[in-house]
């Protein structure tokens, strides 16, 4: 990363770091094996920078988990930069490894991807979909980064197909918890955090709605709950619904992200291939 220092009065590289949101234990892993650069010279965090100065931030190196088994196999890249990688992952696929699923998750792939490019990189999620879900996930090339993005509001849409005539538009604003008899289920409940999701209907048949949806917060499953609530479960979603003759997993794709790069700051708005999910509503 770099910086051009463009304040009157002099100041500590320590400090100008603490004002840009690097924390003691970021600029401690700087220390140990990262670097400085002021003007083209390496330097220490007690430099002071003058007005005109550019100081580039080579960040310290992160070891991988050693339970991580990276792969290789074809990942769908949407976007890549120094910073961030946003791809679009499959149904039926981990985004991490889990009890059940431990190995050949989406983030084992891309370490794989980035060891096959002889990248030392250590992936973070950002943002995280079910197994059963498919579309955008965005990672981080740097713990650092991740902090950056943790801050920063991450737009998410979805296009989802469900059961029932869903002619109308609306929110759905219910809470939701966890459901005391299971580990993995959640359920509306007036003691759950605040859930709200807004949909719009964009196709709809005798059985079947094609809808798009936004989520304003971000609970566990709160797309599959709530459409469970107002009567018009997810189609193939078995653990909020029923299980269907054809489809194995829920019918329900992240196909759009927007928000502010934490470098650049500039505004990305990332796509997905909406044709997929809509297909499958025309064949229904």
């Amino acid at each position: 990363m770099k910086f051009t220092y463009d304040i009157e009065f002099p100041e500590l590289v320590r400090t100008f770091l603490q004002k840009n949101h690097y924390s003691k234990r970021t600029i401690s892993a700087i220390k140990h094996n990262g670097a400085l650069v002021v003007n083209g010279q390496p330097v220490t965090v007690r430099k002071q920078l003058e007005i005109g100065d550019v100081l580039q931030v080579h960040l310290g190196q992160e070891t991988p988990s050693s339970n991580l088994l990276p792969f290789t196999d074809r990942l769908n890249i949407l976007y890549e930069d120094e910073y961030l990688l946003v791809v679009s992952k499959p149904a039926l696929q981990n985004c991490a490894p889990s009890r059940d699923h431990k190995h050949l998750s989406l983030v084992e792939q891309v370490l794989g991807y980035f060891k096959q490019s002889s990248l030392s990189i250590t992936p973070h999620i950002v943002t995280r979909i079910d197994r059963n879900t498919s579309g955008i996930v965005i990672f981080t090339k740097h713990g650092f980064i991740h902090h950056l993005m943790s801050q920063t509001q991450v737009d998410k849409r979805y296009l989802c197909i469900c059961h029932g005539n869903l002619k109308s538009e609306g929110l759905i604003d219910a809470p939701i918890a966890r459901d005391p008899s299971s580990i993995i289920q959640r359920q509306v409940n007036v003691k759950g955090k605040e859930a709200r999701t807004r949909f719009k209907c964009l196709q709809y048949s005798e059985d079947y709605s094609l809808s798009e949806v936004h989520l304003l917060t971000g609970r566990t499953h709160q797309i599959r709950v709530h459409f469970q609530h107002i009567g018009h479960p997810i189609v193939g979603d078995d653990l909020y619904g029923e299980k269907h003759p054809i489809y194995t997993h829920q019918l329900l794709r992240c196909v759009r992200v927007s928000f502010i790069h934490p470098i650049t700051y500039k505004k990305l708005e990332i796509n997905d291939d909406y044709s997929a999910i809509e297909s499958i509503f025309n064949m229904i």
